[in-house]
């Protein structure tokens, strides 16, 4: 990240820079998809880094699933509309958006509980590797490495995985891990994406690195997936966690999915062996057998409503290009750092999130004074983003439905606020 003030490296006048953002958009690929959301013309929404807006498509959905699968066939509904397999069916429809062949995602609990799932799967993993002599001899695995700037829970549920299986969690900064990573390593969980900053962590070195030292790899993706390729099959992670209601816009508190790989499913352990993750799960036996595959990843019985609300959210995805998507996202970026530098008082801003393509998610956020009362001046004014304490702005670009004029509005927006103050 940087401390630098935000500069500008050329203006354009006010016409012409409506007029370019008004080109960019007749030009953009992504442009039709806007009309798959509920959104107005009133507000520019850039937080959908935090909630996504809603896809058009889901409350129809969601009136037919009360009327007729749940008003009418009620109990049958398991089985003759499909709900019991929906945890399997849907990760099959996420699955591309974060690079991973079928049959090794599986949807249901929230983020919290899978990275607490995926963590004590990776240090068992790593513990039966070393029995097994596949991993390195002679060493004691207790220590689980985490990037320090992780969400907060990833490093609450962390430190409880540490002390359930005689770990010590050990927090360092993320560019730190690939080379703190060593034989008393257990497992490796990071970020892809800072959650306040923006930075895009290195993937395939942590990854790498970890593998050599022995350890596997738990990233959680929830700042990336729908925003960027993540392509966790080719880098070779072993478990991935990620919410649905940011770039995915399943909706508010819509669940979470969990990746198992598919060389480790037959030997995942979880930690939560529920009875949705039996092997025969209606035989109501008093020992566990975990099902085959992915499904062992499930745990109770799956919150329907929100999960098939999810899976009409996704429809949205049908025939979109992930690469078209991360080019759209760091052009839009890119276009709010011109014109917010241009615009703005100078020195009034500072980036947080690094410039170079190759570090950047789909977020910009940037420190400035003042920074709760600016973000309520700016909601007021119809650009919505949020804030992180103690003084962060954040803006979230999902290229499905922002635009280049959207971007346009924000930046001048924002350079008025603070030319101007806040009430």
């Amino acid at each position: 990240m940087s401390d630098r003030p935000l500069t500008h490296p050329g203006a354009s006048g006010p016409g012409s820079a409506w007029a370019a953002a008004a080109r960019l958009d007749a030009a953009d690929p992504l442009a039709g998809r806007r009309r798959a959301f509920v959104l107005d013309d009133d507000t520019v929404y850039l937080d959908g880094n935090s909630l996504g807006a809603l896809p058009a498509a889901v409350p129809g959905r969601l009136a037919e699933v009360i009327g007729r699968e749940w008003g009418e066939l009620r109990i049958r509904s398991w089985t003759e509309s499909g709900w019991w397999t929906a945890p399997q069916r849907i990760g099959d429809r996420i699955a591309p958006l974060i690079g991973a062949a079928p049959g090794q995602v599986v949807v249901g609990d929230s983020t919290s509980v899978n990275v607490f799932k995926a963590l004590v799967g990776a240090v068992r993993l790593a513990e039966a590797d070393d029995t097994r002599g596949t991993a390195s001899r002679g060493t004691v695995r207790d220590q689980i490495l985490m990037d320090a700037g992780t969400f907060p829970t990833d490093g609450y549920i962390a430190e409880s995985a540490a002390r359930m299986t005689g770990r010590t969690l050990v927090p360092v900064p993320a560019g730190d891990l690939p080379s703190l990573a060593g034989p008393r390593t257990a497992a490796v969980l990071v970020n892809h994406v800072d959650y306040r900053t923006g930075e895009l962590h290195g993937l395939a070195a942590v990854t790498a690195a970890a593998h050599a030292a022995g350890a596997p790899v738990v990233a959680d993706l929830c700042h990336s997936a729908g925003a960027l390729p993540v392509n966790v099959d080719a880098l070779g992670v072993d478990f991935a966690v990620g919410c649905t209601y940011k770039y995915l816009n399943g909706g508010p508190g819509a669940p979470a999915y969990l990746y198992i790989r598919a060389e480790h499913q037959a030997r995942f352990d979880s930690p939560l062996p529920g009875w949705n993750g039996h092997r025969e799960p209606f035989a109501m036996t008093p020992d566990y057998r975990p099902a085959e595959g992915a499904v062992r990843g499930r745990v109770g019985t799956p919150d329907i409503l929100s999960m098939l609300a999810l899976e009409a959210a996704l429809e949205v995805w049908d025939g979109v290009d992930i690469a078209e998507v991360r080019a759209k996202s760091l052009a839009l970026t890119d276009y709010f750092l011109a014109r917010v530098a241009a615009l703005a008082p100078p020195g009034s801003l500072v980036p947080l999130t690094p410039a170079e393509h190759a570090r950047r998610g789909s977020q910009i956020s940037l420190r400035c004074d003042g920074t709760a009362a600016v973000m309520a001046e700016l909601v007021r004014r119809g650009v919505v983003g949020d804030f992180r304490e103690p003084d962060v702005l954040r803006f979230g670009f999902t290229p499905l439905y922002t635009g280049f004029t959207d971007t346009e509005r924000a930046a001048r927006t924002l350079a008025a606020v603070l030319r101007e103050g806040t009430r």
